[in-house]
């Protein structure tokens, strides 16, 4: 199966949740090469989401389709950021007010999304919700452009993550922003009826990756 058909597949399971001219398709190619890139821009995706720095930093020049929009979506170390800065163009991991001062510093006016920890797992990164108003505060007078709030689903079933994208969603509308990243292979349809605007997909275009990360599941 290519990705070009697994993309339309995806697009399809987008529509039939919501309106898929509201939801972003990111294709998540960590543990895959730049070929993996290639072929989802190929397929008219242009929004490509990575989780680990060091892999990012030596695939984006190995990329040799134009118009990629690179999205940091793994658990972020401030020491990490000075090698990304130059890549990437949207933030999604940004949980505490030092990352964020870290990211102003060195990219200045980036783009970025708040993570919240919706499921209360000590393994996943984020933000405790109560946390969230204020810390987009904080990152607005650091000078970056908090678009939005990201978070993780729950393990377990689709209906088990929903309460916690729902959470996620009430805080994006309480706090006026727009971007809602949400949503995974398993459950993108949940996320999308709860109002997600990017949903972050790895394994149902690419297939299984060599690799996982306790933190991120397996997008």
């Amino acid at each position: 199966m290519d990705v070009t058909y697994r993309v339309a597949d995806v697009r399809r399971r987008i529509a039939s949740a919501g309106d898929p001219d509201r939801v972003r398709l990111l294709a998540v190619t960590k543990g895959f090469g730049a070929d993996a890139v290639d072929a989802a821009v190929r397929a008219g995706v242009t929004d490509i989401g990575e989780s680990y720095a060091q892999e990012l930093v030596a695939k984006a020049p190995a990329v040799t389709e134009a118009g990629v929009r690179w999205h940091f979506i793994g658990r972020l170390q401030t020491n990490k950021v000075r090698s990304l800065a130059g890549l990437v163009d949207v933030w999604h991991t940004i949980d505490r007010a030092t990352l964020g001062d870290e990211v102003a510093q060195r990219a200045a006016g980036a783009t970025v999304l708040l993570q919240v920890n919706v499921s209360d797992e000590p393994q996943k990164g984020g933000c405790r919700p109560h946390e969230a108003p204020a810390l987009v505060k904080r990152l607005g007078k650091s000078g970056l452009d908090v678009v939005g709030l990201m978070a993780i689903g729950a393990a377990g079933s689709p209906e088990e993550v929903r309460p916690g994208f729902r959470l996620l969603r009430r805080l994006a509308d309480d706090l006026g922003l727009p971007e809602r990243s949400m949503g995974m292979s398993g459950d993108l349809e949940v996320a999308v009826e709860e109002g997600a605007t990017m949903v972050r997909v790895g394994r149902a275009l690419f297939g299984e990756r060599p690799r996982t990360d306790p933190g991120h599941p397996s997008n």
